[in-house]
């Protein structure tokens, strides 16, 4: 296993989660100050929030955060496949942390 690429995956996973559905928490949570908001801006800050870390991590995992992507790279040759269960374990705990 790789431990640079599992901690980029892992960490820019969750901060993608955390972000995106931070706000659209805040959009629809009634006592807060974006209650209401609409796709415009749950859409700019999904963007933001895929943005940041593939810019922060993209030189160390390639910034995959999703394990579709990561199994059609393997499937296409981009990607070894002695790395997938790295790229997708750590996908799936950033999620879910």
């Amino acid at each position: 296993m790789d431990t640079k690429i599992f901690m980029a995956e892992f960490v820019g996973t969750a901060i993608m989660i955390l972000l995106g559905l931070g706000v659209c928490a805040n959009c629809n949570l009634n006592k807060s100050g974006m209650k209401g908001a609409g796709a415009v801006q749950i859409t700019i800050a999904w963007g933001l929030a895929v943005m940041l870390p593939a810019f922060i991590f993209a030189n160390v995992s390639g910034a995959h955060f999703n394990p579709a992507l990561t199994i059609a790279l393997v499937a296409d040759g981009s990607v070894p496949a002695s790395l997938l269960a790295t790229y997708l374990t750590a996908q799936f705990a950033g999620a879910f942390v």
